[in-house]
């Protein structure tokens, strides 16, 4: 991830991205290795985006946006329910009945989401920033993903300053972990 423009569109890129991997999951026959290593990239890809509007997305959405407050505890709401899916389908066989189960349960939460992001969220953004704040964001957004843990973390700190501080070490460690099992990211 890391597509360009301000904070709006690159996050919208990434919500069809990862609509994109969930159909692509979706197009491998039940049980195949395939479908385990499309979501391993689909949790890298989550876990980018979602620390990423953990750390600049929703802090904006509190100061600009009438009601930001409860919009942005709803939206970390919606990724720790997320973060936990992601935890449980870690490391499962693609042939356990289990993890069709929780890919579906996945796409569903995921889905709700984009979808309150884009009906709701932005549009509401859009009209409270001015076009450089919505570009600035995008690249801070993209930087961020960069540094960004790869695996799930459900108990670390979602809101600044404690997620900025520890989300690049973690990341750094998830990349490692990455290097020595051979997993993609």
């Amino acid at each position: 991830m890391g597509h360009g423009g301000n904070v709006i569109s690159e996050l919208t890129a990434d919500h069809r991205e990862v609509d994109s991997l969930f159909a692509r999951i979706e197009e491998q026959p039940a049980g195949h290795e395939r479908r385990r290593e499309l979501a391993d990239e689909l949790t890298v890809e989550l876990v980018r985006h979602s620390v990423a509007e953990e750390q600049y997305l929703y802090p904006a959405v509190r100061r600009y946006v009438d009601d930001g407050d409860d919009m942005a505890d709803k939206e970390l709401e919606d990724h720790a329910a997320v973060e936990r899916l992601l935890k449980d389908l870690e490391g499962r066989d693609p042939g356990d009945a289990t993890f069709d189960a929780l890919i579906e349960k996945l796409k569903h939460e995921v889905t709700e989401h984009v979808r309150d992001e884009e009906d709701r969220l932005f549009p509401l953004l859009a009209a409270a920033c001015s076009p450089e704040a919505l570009n600035e964001l995008g690249d801070k957004i993209r930087k961020a993903k960069k540094t960004a843990p790869t695996r799930p973390h459900p108990s670390a700190p979602d809101t600044p300053p404690a997620d900025k501080i520890l989300a690049p070490g973690a990341g750094l460690v998830d990349r490692a972990r990455d290097l020595v099992t051979g997993r993609k990211h």
